[in-house]
């Protein structure tokens, strides 16, 4: 998931780390719930003429067509991109399985190939696996709300970079996404009303239908679990396994039904305490090693925190080049994401501005060139399915108030959801609840205890919310467990796939990999051995509050 998180930078750099969210009342009726949802009239299966792609044979591609509005299916349609690699076993293959990398608006065509040496082997094996970039996003009919590349390009120079600081970027930063709505209103206003989750659900369903799958097979990442919760309530006989990994609250996400929201999506969900929690954990293991294996570390944990606060302070009244306070907090954020190399990395970075050294400019990727994803795909999704403050003066109050319980961190992710304030459209059909329909099989939760983005509280909330759930808890760093591999994990989740056991209740794992060597390493990782390395008994989780 990329959970479209604080700071535009991180859309380029999910395409090379391959990872991946509004008073509304006076914009849109209610929230459709499974109990008062119309029923969907009989859509046919799209067909799906897979043929090599061009820039990779391994994987097929193909495109599917879909209606705009299932309420009126023979209606205006949208194109669908999709792709697939065959099971590398094929005398062994047991169905597809179908992949979100979260968002929203992460496009799958991209994110799936990069993510697909991080798919346990066993899976890989014995499952197609399929990606889409969902409705709006990517390659498919997408939102795109600028006539031509340099349009958006000067509009992205206009925002301020990370989050605003002082009334002048205030009012700069909400002008600015103010503009975005009314050029997206414009563009196609029809679209923006129909890429809810809901809707992508209903997508999604219509693809298993195009493989001839009876049943859904699937891994949703961040976002991606919010539409497997939503798969899973709107179509609960048709689960044959969902994993669902770094989970977003429901009931947070909806904002419990309620069109009247007090705090924004991201302060509802704790992804201001998670990141806080997260980067004092960054500090604390990076103190505790040496600048050899930590280039930021400052000789112990109290000192190399307060070495960031002053290199904060610092950036504040001198930025360094184009690097302010607010992009280096922003930066700071997303690099929790990925432990390897993105720890590393990020030490070095703040190491240098410590030194007065603007960090180089990244170099041109080797992946192939990406579909434009710009920041408006997200904000449909986000803007059309959660409620948010309708009033952009209150963020300031917000931002403030959650400064307060989660330092910077409480910054970046407080002005995440503020491009909703003026968001102009609510989705037509958004799926509010309930989130507990008793499905086939049960569901797997995978949570981080340390996650920037998604907190762990949030998996333990879905654990409650849903029918029939087994919490599986990743005892690390990061945001996913794909992209911060355990081999505990991997081996649980090859399993439940496979054959549909689940892990014993309680279970935790370990991660692989360490983010930092210890100041004097006594052997090897906890994690990493065998298929069953990494177990450890499970205990409660006594840390801080645990996407944009």
């Amino acid at each position: 998931m990329r959970i479209s998180g604080p700071i535009a930078g991180r859309r380029k750099r999910a395409a090379a780390i391959a990872v991946t969210l509004s008073c509304y009342a006076a914009l849109a009726g209610p929230g459709l719930g499974a109990a008062d949802a119309p029923p969907t009239p009989s859509v046919p299966a799209p067909a799906l003429n897979w043929r090599p792609c061009p820039r990779d044979a391994h994987y097929d591609c193909a495109t599917a067509k879909v209606p705009l509005d299932y309420g009126d299916p023979r209606g205006r349609t949208l194109d669908l991109s999709v792709v697939r690699r065959k099971a590398a076993r094929p005398g062994r293959r047991i169905g597809t399985l179908f992949f979100n990398p979260g968002g929203p608006g992460g496009p799958g065509t991209v994110q799936m190939p990069q993510n697909y040496p991080l798919f346990p082997r066993e899976v890989r094996e014995r499952f197609d696996i399929v990606s889409w970039d969902p409705r709006g996003v990517g390659r498919s009919t997408a939102v795109n709300c600028f006539a031509t590349a340099k349009e958006n390009a000067a509009w992205l120079a206009r925002r301020p970079s990370g989050f605003p600081v002082g009334a002048r970027q205030r009012k700069t930063w909400i002008a600015a996404y103010r503009d975005l709505g009314r050029r997206c209103e414009q563009r196609d206003a029809a679209l923006l009303r129909h890429v809810s989750t809901a809707d992508s659900a209903r997508d999604l369903d219509q693809l298993r239908r195009s493989v001839g799958d009876p049943k859904l097979t699937y891994l949703g990442a961040s976002y991606g679990t919010i539409l497997g919760a939503t798969y899973a309530n709107l179509f609960p006989g048709k689960v044959r396994a969902l994993t669902l990994d770094s989970n977003i609250d429901p009931s947070a996400w909806t904002n419990h039904a309620d069109d009247t929201p007090r705090l924004p999506t991201f302060l509802r969900m704790g992804s201001d305490r998670s990141a806080a929690a997260t980067l004092d954990q960054f500090l604390t293991l990076c103190g505790s090693t040496t600048a050899a294996n930590c280039a930021f570390s400052a000789g112990g944990p109290d000192a190399t925190r307060d070495k960031f606060n002053r290199l904060m302070r610092r950036l504040r009244e001198r930025p360094i080049g184009t690097w302010t306070y607010a992009r280096t907090v922003a930066d700071t954020i997303n690099s929790l994401y990925v432990v390897h190399p993105g720890w590393t990395e990020l030490a070095a970075r703040l190491q240098g501005l410590w030194q007065g050294r603007a960090p180089a400019a990244p170099g041109p990727l080797s992946t192939p060139p990406v579909p434009y994803t710009g920041e408006e795909q997200a904000a449909a999704v986000l803007c059309g399915d959660s409620p948010n403050p309708r009033d952009p003066g209150v963020f300031r109050t917000l931002e403030e108030a959650s400064a307060s319980r989660a330092g910077d961190a409480g910054r970046v992710w407080t002005w995440a959801s503020e491009p909703c304030a003026t968001w102009p459209t609510m989705a037509a059909r958004r799926y509010t609840g309930p989130w507990n329909k008793p499905t086939a099989a049960p569901v797997l939760l995978v949570g981080t205890l340390y996650d920037p983005a998604t907190p762990y509280r949030n998996a333990q909330a879905m654990a409650k919310e849903l029918a029939n759930a087994r919490l599986l808890t990743s005892n690390g760093y990061g945001h996913t467990a794909l992209v911060n591999p355990s081999s505990c994990v991997n081996a649980y989740e090859s399993r439940y796939f496979i054959n549909g056991t689940l892990p014993p209740p309680g279970t935790t794992c370990r991660q692989d990999q360490a983010p930092f060597p210890a100041r004097q390493p006594r052997g090897g990782v906890d994690a990493g051995g065998g298929a069953m390395a990494g177990l450890v008994p499970n205990r409660p989780w006594t840390g801080g509050p645990s996407t944009r």
